[in-house]
């Protein structure tokens, strides 16, 4: 199986409660249709990204990046690379590099989907279409930052920052119920 077709398997998979997020899902489902290099980010309209938001052990603190290119305080994620066997695999390998934690584990089914513009790597105008995942760190999990962070901090899930977008209020408010 590959990266697009996983890609496809999980959305389909999942059932979002949210009106909003189903009917985001389907548009996802539909680019992905259209676009067999959907998941790669030389794909210029948009491609898919898979992020995850980290929580600790408790459920209760959220381990967010602060982002150098954004400049804002943002879930964990990035693009997806041609060996990631799935968007599961992408959102788990871009959080523990990017947290420095090891023995992660991932609920397989995303929290939330995000689309959002950016200017990536490509250096021109695009989309990251966010497919977003809760993660949980084991208890006593040591957080190293990577240098693809300004600052990495937990944070109590119920006070996360107001500036910050990119979908993580609606990853933290699915997380919740999680």
């Amino acid at each position: 199986m590959t990266l697009h077709q996983s890609t496809i398997d999980t959305l389909a998979l999942w059932r979002p409660a949210d009106p909003a997020q189903e009917s985001m899902r389907h548009a996802l489902l539909a680019y992905l249709d259209a676009r067999a290099d959907a998941c790669l980010r030389e794909c210029v309209p948009g491609h898919i990204t898979g992020s995850a938001l980290v929580l600790d052990h408790s459920g209760r603190h959220a381990l967010l990046t602060l982002h150098p290119r954004f400049g804002r305080w943002l879930q964990l994620g990035g693009h997806c690379e041609p060996d990631d066997p799935t968007i599961v695999a992408t959102a788990l390998r871009e959080a523990t590099e990017e947290s420095g934690i090891d023995g992660l584990t991932i609920d397989p089914l995303p929290a939330a989907v995000h689309v959002h513009p950016v200017t990536c790597s490509l250096g021109v105008p695009t989309r990251h279409l966010d497919v977003q995942f809760v993660v949980r760190a084991p208890a006593g999990a040591e957080i190293a930052r990577s240098d693809e962070s300004l600052d990495l901090r937990w944070w109590p899930l119920d006070q996360l920052p107001a500036e910050t977008d990119f979908g993580l209020s609606q990853l933290a408010a699915a997380a919740r119920t999680r």
